[in-house]
């Protein structure tokens, strides 16, 4: 099960998704964790997440989502799973938020909230990474090669065991 989940090829493609994919949620879930970029920091995202009516639960794993998930992603330690909670998220906040603001993000200021294009590019980023694994220079990739090179060095040891 572990090495289905690390499994990936050497696919710089896929690494390039999944670093930008992560780099820009990271930004987010930076605001939202330590106030960086303009952010509020923590208990005022998480303040934000519960005045939405976002349960309290719910909400930190949003954050962090964003935050860790987002680091994870960069890395490409458990790539699918952090680009299935980004993907996630991005599906619920289109539908809690952002679906009544139409498509385009609010450039002029004319609309009264942001649209869900921004989405739709975070989630087309993330699903290949999800579908194909982490690519090239990722943690999966190495820890897939680490635990098959230990797994054959082990039944190549128990055969001369025998």
């Amino acid at each position: 099960m572990l090495t289905r989940l690390l499994h990936t090829e050497t696919d710089f493609t896929l690494a390039w998704m999944r670093i930008v994919a992560g780099s820009v949620m990271f930004a987010h879930g930076a605001q939202k964790m330590l106030g960086w970029y303009g952010g509020k920091g923590y208990d005022a995202a998480l303040s934000g997440f519960l005045a939405m009516g976002i349960s309290e639960p719910l909400a930190i794993i949003a954050i962090l989502t964003e935050f860790v998930g987002a680091i994870a992603l960069v890395a490409g330690l458990l790539g699918r799973l952090a680009a299935l909670g980004i993907v996630i998220e991005m599906i619920v906040a289109v539908a809690i938020v952002h679906l009544p603001h139409g498509f385009f993000m609010n450039w002029t200021g004319a609309q009264a909230g942001e649209g869900f294009e921004y989405h739709i590019l975070l989630i087309a980023l993330a699903a290949p990474v999800i579908v194909r694994g982490a690519g090239a220079l990722s943690i999966d990739q190495w820890l897939e090669r680490w635990l098959h090179a230990h797994h054959s060095a082990g039944q190549l040891h128990d055969a001369h065991a025998h």
